[in-house]
Formats: C-alpha cells, sequence, structure tokens
C-alpha cells in the first residue's frame, strides 16, 4: 500500500509530488498519458502573474501572490527559464479609468507590491513604444513574469522522481472506494491501495471528486485559443499586456515569451468536451480580431502555429484544496484555472502540508531540493562548446536546425529521469520541433533517435503516446 497516490502529473500534481517527497513517504503518481505535462500545463499563457486580479480574500489570491514570490528561488533551484518582465494592463478608454484604479486597488489588498497607475502617456510609451494610440492609462506591475511551463512542470516531476517518487505512466483512473486504512484505486493497469489520495487531475477532478462527496462541483473545459509568432516578432512588446476588461471586451493578451518568440491569445470558450484542444476557424477568427486592441502593428503574418488548451472553470471561479469532510484522507486539488501555473509551487506546499498532518508524516533527511536541467550549447562559451564536441561529439551533431538543438540534448533529454519517449516528450525537454518549420525537418531524425535509444522500431515512434504513430511502414525495403 502506498501512502500517498497523486491523480494526475499536471503542475499542480508534479508540485504536490515534489514537496510530498521531502516527508518520509511511498507516493505514486498515477498519468493516464505517456508523460507530465500533456494536459492543461502544456497550453497555457506561461504568465506568472502578479496577482491584482483575484478577489480579494479568496485562496486564488493568496496562492497566486504566494507562487509568484517563490517561483525566482524555485527556478534557480530546479533550473527552468524564468524572467520577471512584468506586466501592463492597458486602458484605451477614459471612462473605464475607475475600473483600472479598482484594479490596482485589488492587487494592493491582495499584497501585490511595487505596483503603479502610470496615466501620463509619454511615460506609458517610453515602457512600451507599440500599445495601441488609444492608450490612456495602464497599471503597470514589475513582479508580473514569464516562465516555460514545460521547463517547470518537468523539472518538478524529475526532482521529485529523484527523490523517490514513483510516476505510473498510460495509467488512467476509472474508479476508487474507500477500504480499511484508505483508499482502492482502479485502472486500466489494475488496482492500487494508498492511505491517501490526491486528486489533481485537471478538467476530470470534478469527476473524482463527486465520486466520493455529496457535495457536487461541476467543472466546464474552457478552451483558450493561442497564435505563437515567430522569434523575429519576438521583441514587438517588451513585457505582459493585458487588456482592461471594458466595453470593447475582454481582449486578449500579447506576451514574450522566455524563449524569444511572442504569444497572442487566449480565447474564452466553453465547451462540453474535455478532450477537445483542436483549434478552430472561429476561436481563431475572434483572437486575430481582438488581438491589434491593445498593441498596434502586430505582426499576425509571423505565426508559426496555433494551439488550444483547457482550463478547469468550476462554477465557483476558485481552487478547491482541502479534505473532503465525508471521505477521510481524499485530499482535492482541484478547479486550477489560471493562475493556477503561478500558484502551483505555493498549491504544492499548501497540498503536502495536509498531507504531511494528515498521515503525521516524518521529514525526509536525504530529501535533495535541486535539479539540473538539460545542457543548453547557447550558455556556453566557444572554447566550453569545442570542448564539450570533443568529449562527446553528440552535441556536435545539429538535429533541430531552427532551435540548434543537438543530438547531445536529445540523449540527454531520452536518458535523464522520466525521459522522452516520444517526438512531443522530446520537444517539451528540448525545443527539437518548436521552430519556424515547426518539425519539418527534424521529426524523421528525433524519430532514428528514439528508436535507437529505446531499442524498439521507428514503427512504434509516436508522437504523443497511444495510439499516434507516425510511420506505418517503409517503402524502400531491401530486396
Amino acid at each position: 500500500m502506498y501512502d500517498v497516490i497523486i491523480i494526475g502529473a499536471g503542475v499542480s500534481g508534479s508540485s504536490a509530488a515534489r514537496e510530498l517527497s521531502r516527508y518520509k513517504a511511498k507516493i505514486c503518481v498515477l498519468e493516464k498519458a505517456e508523460d507530465v505535462c500533456c494536459g492543461t500545463s502544456k497550453a497555457n499563457s506561461a504568465i506568472v502573474h502578479a496577482g491584482y486580479d483575484a478577489a480579494n480574500g479568496s485562496l486564488m489570491a493568496k496562492l497566486n501572490v504566494q507562487g509568484n514570490q517563490m517561483m525566482e528561488d524555485l527556478s534557480k533551484e530546479l533550473d527552468f527559464s524564468f524572467n520577471r518582465c512584468g506586466s501592463l494592463v492597458v486602458c484605451i478608454d477614459e471612462d473605464s479609468l475607475p475600473d483600472l484604479k479598482a484594479l490596482y486597488e485589488r492587487g494592493v489588498k491582495n499584497g501585490v507590491k511595487d505596483m503603479q497607475l502610470i496615466l501620463d502617456r509619454e511615460e506609458i510609451f517610453k515602457l512600451e513604444p507599440n500599445l495601441s494610440e488609444k492608450t490612456v492609462g495602464v497599471l503597470y506591475a514589475p513582479t508580473a513574469g514569464i516562465v516555460c511551463p514545460f521547463g517547470m512542470n518537468i523539472a518538478m516531476a524529475e526532482n521529485a522522481a529523484t527523490n523517490g517518487v514513483e510516476f505510473r505512466f498510460d495509467t488512467e483512473v476509472t474508479g476508487l472506494h474507500p477500504i480499511a486504512g484508505g483508499w482502492e484505486i482502479e485502472t486500466n493497469n489494475g488496482a492500487y491501495q494508498t492511505r491517501c489520495v490526491v486528486n489533481a487531475a485537471g478538467v476530470y477532478s470534478d469527476q473524482f471528486h463527486n465520486m466520493v462527496s455529496e457535495k457536487k462541483i461541476h467543472i466546464t473545459p474552457r478552451r483558450g485559443d493561442y497564435c505563437l509568432l515567430d522569434k523575429k516578432a519576438g521583441k514587438h512588446v517588451k513585457h505582459t499586456i493585458f487588456a482592461l476588461p471594458s466595453k470593447y471586451g475582454k481582449g486578449v493578451l500579447v506576451s514574450p515569451t522566455v524563449h524569444g518568440n511572442l504569444l497572442v491569445g487566449p480565447t474564452a470558450i466553453d465547451i462540453e468536451d474535455k478532450e477537445a484542444t483542436a483549434t478552430t476557424r472561429a476561436g481563431l477568427d475572434e483572437l486575430i480580431e481582438k488581438a491589434g486592441l491593445n498593441v498596434k502593428n502586430l505582426p499576425m503574418r509571423q505565426v508559426i502555429t496555433s494551439f488550444a488548451g483547457l482550463r478547469a472553470h468550476e462554477d465557483g471561479h476558485e481552487f478547491i484544496i482541502g479534505e473532503v469532510p465525508e471521505a477521510p484522507g481524499f485530499v482535492d486539488c482541484a478547479a486550477i484555472e489560471s493562475p493556477g501555473l503561478t500558484s502551483a509551487p505555493a498549491i504544492g506546499v499548501m497540498v503536502a502540508g495536509i498531507v504531511k498532518d494528515l498521515l503525521q508524516l516524518e521529514d525526509n533527511p536525504d530529501f535533495n531540493g535541486t535539479r539540473k536541467g538539460i545542457l543548453d550549447p547557447d550558455t556556453l562559451t566557444t572554447e566550453e562548446y569545442n570542448a564539450l564536441i570533443q568529449k562527446n561529439p553528440a552535441y556536435g551533431n545539429i538535429i533541430c536546425r531552427c532551435e540548434m538543438v543537438t543530438e547531445g540534448e536529445i540523449l540527454d533529454a531520452i536518458h535523464r529521469p522520466l525521459g522522452a519517449k516520444s517526438l512531443d516528450s522530446v520537444k517539451r525537454r528540448t525545443r527539437a520541433g518548436m521552430g519556424r518549420c515547426q518539425s519539418g525537418f527534424c521529426s524523421p531524425r528525433v524519430m532514428e533517435i528514439l528508436a535507437r535509444e529505446l531499442g524498439v522500431s521507428m514503427l512504434e515512434i509516436t508522437k504523443s503516446g497511444g495510439a499516434s504513430k507516425l510511420a506505418v511502414g517503409t517503402n524502400k525495403d531491401r530486396i
């Protein structure tokens, strides 16, 4: 029997797993996909919110500010990309200036530091020259930032794994029920028993909650469509640009990414299908229409890909974290929508604290809270890079030309803890396939490396696990 089983290996589940590995416990994470970071955590705005948006006194507000404050130190401990670039909420209507001020006051009450209301146009355009000419005021929050959501999620999970947490992939939870001393969890790969369950199942967390609780919750998948622009457009803005909700609509954000691209989105479209992550023509049309309201001259012809993600929007619009009263040992980490990514470090601490108290866990003296990510040759001097290639020639073999990803980096991604097994899992760890050609050149070569290193046929290599095989046969077999 496990002490703790966490359902879901997204950023919240992985954060909880890492924090729980600080204690002496037998911990397992069950994930229905083939890798960590396959749901909401891989398709979002990648924003570290300052904390002025959530309602005063809400759990969202509290954990947002705490998570924001933890992010820089955590990024150094776990070696993932983070940039505190700051954000601007743009007001383009004089009549809406009171709403901008109200947002500022809410942020002050939430504990957000160093915010400024700026109404001087010269000062505004000095901060951000490409804002709309209609801009009459901005809320500047220097504590906001941007992060690599894949890097953050993977880093937390890898660190948890090195501290003894087990991860079971391709394992879908189909049911659960109480047993003496805990819970039995039914999956497509058999049953698991545990003293405590942590429900971090994203858009599916309501289903598991409702299996054990008389007080039902309802999560609506809220689809957000995005456009990602080429690195040539990456410096169009320096800060994350938010729209102030007004008579012009909610608008969309425009933000640089930590990797030098420009991100535009999202929409907010409520749907029923919890797996419907395809973009739609209507969604992208709405995105493009709203994109230029707050930022002028957006180079939308530089779009290299579009994608959509689902947010776990609960009817009460509040995080649900805590032990279910009528289900001892069942801990919700549910309804984690924006600002969930920002809040994740604090969510992990909160969940771990609840479980620690429930199970009376003792500290793990062997816990190691640091992790080193995949080496990026761009961080080396020419002399250091040449020495690396002499030592390991794979770092001199460029596989992805757009992002200049080497074979050495891909080998590291495959063989490190929770190593990559598919094209998408390599992409999220190394960026091979994320560039301008969107894997048109490098995917066959990555497939070859995966097949060789995993000891399987190329016919078994998938894009993202499951039935997503890319090759169905050969057309030039030797006679």
